[in-house]
């Protein structure tokens, strides 16, 4: 295990990850109460659609854990995160309107989050060094 204290930009990547996690699982929640109390036209597709928001929020939230925690293995999993997060953007931007902010806000956000985890200080911080010959 790593010594020393967490390097900023490692606290920075648990953050950022911790927070996607933290939407999908609100927008999880809301659609939940949406399909429970709302008038959706589809109440079991609604819960069910939330079930999966729930699913989805776990993977970043164990790795902002990870992270947090300096576990070597939070890596892989909070960088697919922001991988995946990227079609999305890309999406939003290209459906216009209003949901062009919002897919530029996804993107420069998971664009930080990746250089972030792969700068050489959060990668050693983690313990992840050079691969022996």
């Amino acid at each position: 295990m790593p010594s020393g204290p967490r390097p900023a930009r490692l606290t920075g990547a648990a953050v950022i990850t911790a927070a996607e996690g933290a939407l999908l699982a609100a927008y999880g929640v809301y659609l939940m109460v949406m399909g429970l109390a709302g008038d959706p036209d589809s109440p079991k597709q609604t819960e069910i659609l939330a079930v999966v928001f729930f699913a989805l929020a776990a993977l970043p939230l164990v790795a902002a854990r990870g992270l947090w925690l300096r576990r070597r293995w939070s890596r892989g999993p909070a960088m697919i995160t922001q991988i995946m997060a990227l079609p999305v953007a890309w999406t939003l931007i290209n459906s216009g309107g209003a949901l062009i902010a919002g897919g530029i806000a996804i993107g420069v956000v998971a664009l930080a989050a990746l250089v972030l985890l792969v700068n050489p200080t959060a990668t050693e911080a983690l313990g992840i060094g050079p691969r022996d010959a």
